[in-house]
């Protein structure tokens, strides 16, 4: 019988080395570090957590646009491409539809602080307007975006579907009448 905290004389290798199994692990493996060989978590959002990562993110991408481009649409329409991607990648299966959804309503969110209205309410409102219908190749792009990712997951996820094949149950219905 080996005592388990047998002491290691000076100069052999490690337990994990001579082949001696770890804890649960197979002889002659060594264990993994924290970070080689494993998968980065993927975020997986609900429908809703969904929406509001693609709208404070495009807020963020409006502050960026406009600290950094002097509110350039162009470069907000840019970045919201990537935005679109990375809700529809990162929303769980159960709510795949809510992507293609959200992301035009967080591209509208975002548009309102870098649109260019100024003065009241109805200035600020027809500044969103027209940065939307100047801009709406940005908004369909990115919707595409979203809406073609969604639908390539929702293939993959039938794909792997296992096939129910029917059962000859012995009943009168299941049987075929030569």
């Amino acid at each position: 019988m080996v005592h388990p905290q047998r002491q290691q004389r000076p100069g052999s290798p490690p337990a994990a080395l001579r082949g001696v199994p770890a804890q649960g692990g197979r002889p002659g493996r060594r264990p993994r570090g924290p970070v080689l060989g494993r998968r980065l978590p993927r975020p997986k959002l609900t429908g809703l957590g969904g929406g509001l990562f693609a709208c404070v993110a495009m807020l963020l991408v409006a502050g960026i646009a406009w600290l950094i481009f002097g509110s350039s649409l162009f470069v907000y329409g840019l970045l919201f491409l990537p935005v679109a991607a990375a809700t529809a990648l990162w929303v769980r299966p159960a709510d795949l539809i809510t992507a293609p959804i959200s992301v035009p309503i967080a591209f509208a969110a975002g548009v309102w602080p870098i649109s260019g209205g100024s003065g009241g309410f109805g200035s600020q409102v027809m500044g969103v307007v027209s940065a939307l219908s100047l801009h709406a190749g940005w908004l369909y792009a990115g919707t595409l975006v979203a809406a073609l990712i969604v639908l390539v997951r929702k293939a993959v996820l039938i794909g792997k579907r296992p096939r129910s094949t029917p059962r000859s149950t012995g009943s009168t219905r299941s049987r075929r009448i030569a």
